[in-house]
């Protein structure tokens, strides 16, 4: 590891949650060399896992934050950069607000850090007596309009979780999911982020009201905010490119690779920048960024700004 940079970890319980083909892109390796990586698997979701016996317990996504501190423990790291997507978002949202010193950003993909109310819980239950529960997974995971397509992308995701042999155990993760408590996150209380975060939506992506309200709970001067247009439901499976170029100013942000040279969208794009700032001075000063799909680039900066941006 070198010496002057964190690790980034990533919290994946599942191939279906997962944020691996965003690290295995071309684009992404010169992030990931200036950085130690570390993935993590929920219990019995790792590659050949055994199913678990009937009756098991499986851990709350509290106790699954809980796990965290022993594996930085055991791998000697003092703080960490965290990717999440879905319940892996929410988990290392947890963990950072319980272990906030050993969190230094969070890149949080579809996180959804409400508790899910009585008419969810409702719909749940009835979709449960129509719908498999690789059916209900894939309309979390994906839009109607994307499953309705019935693209190659749908029709793999299909086949992964409807012949995974440790489906048992997806289902015992997908209630934890299912079950999870609020994160109570208030904007300008005790109860939120400390460290630099980029929120990441598809646009028109199941999640995206909640990453939206997600977004107005944060502290503005510490919270990017990522819509992706044409991404659907996984934008790190459907627009790798634009994540990782978004991903690279977000770690220049934090001061890391001030030498990177962003290029994929500066050479398309041109920028459309307001700044602003407030009438008695009292305020900190704010920018927001407007992009298109034929207009539009990501400026470096320090993270006390908040940046909303559509790309």
């Amino acid at each position: 590891m070198a010496p002057l940079n964190p690790n980034v970890q990533r919290y994946s319980p599942t191939t279906m949650w997962d944020s691996t083909p965003l690290f295995q892109f071309g684009d992404m390796q010169e992030i990931i060399q200036n950085f130690v990586r570390v993935h993590v698997d929920a219990p019995g979701m790792e590659e050949g896992a055994p199913v678990f016996p009937l009756g098991y317990q499986y851990p709350s996504l509290d106790q699954l934050a809980d796990m965290i501190p022993c594996i930085l423990q055991y791998l000697n790291f003092s703080t960490v950069i965290g990717v999440g997507v879905g319940a892996g978002a929410y988990i290392l949202s947890r963990y950072a607000l319980n272990h906030p010193d050993t969190v230094e950003g969070l890149v949080l993909i579809n996180i959804d850090p409400n508790a899910k109310g009585w008419m969810d819980w409702a719909a749940h239950k009835l979709t449960g007596l129509t719908s498999s529960v690789s059916e209900m997974i894939l309309g979390h995971l994906f839009s109607q309009e994307e499953l309705s397509r019935n693209s190659e992308l749908i029709q793999k995701y299909r086949n992964i979780i409807t012949h995974a042999p440790n489906l048992e155990n997806i289902e015992l993760y997908w209630n934890s999911y299912n079950n999870r408590r609020d994160l109570n996150f208030e904007r300008g209380g005790d109860i939120t982020l400390k460290c630099p975060v980029m929120l990441v939506v598809g646009d028109q992506a199941p999640h995206e009201d909640a990453v939206v309200e997600c977004n107005s709970k944060l502290d503005p001067t510490q919270t990017s905010f990522l819509k992706m247009a044409d991404s659907g439901g996984q934008p790190q499976l459907t627009q790798p490119g634009k994540l990782t170029e978004a991903f690279k100013y977000f770690l220049q942000g934090m001061g890391y690779m001030a030498s990177s040279c962003m290029t994929r969208l500066s050479r398309s794009r041109t920028a459309s920048l307001t700044s602003a700032a407030s009438i008695d001075g009292n305020r900190s000063r704010s920018r927001t960024l407007s992009q298109s799909s034929e207009s539009g680039t990501l400026p470096s900066g320090p993270p006390g700004h908040t940046m909303e941006v559509s790309c």
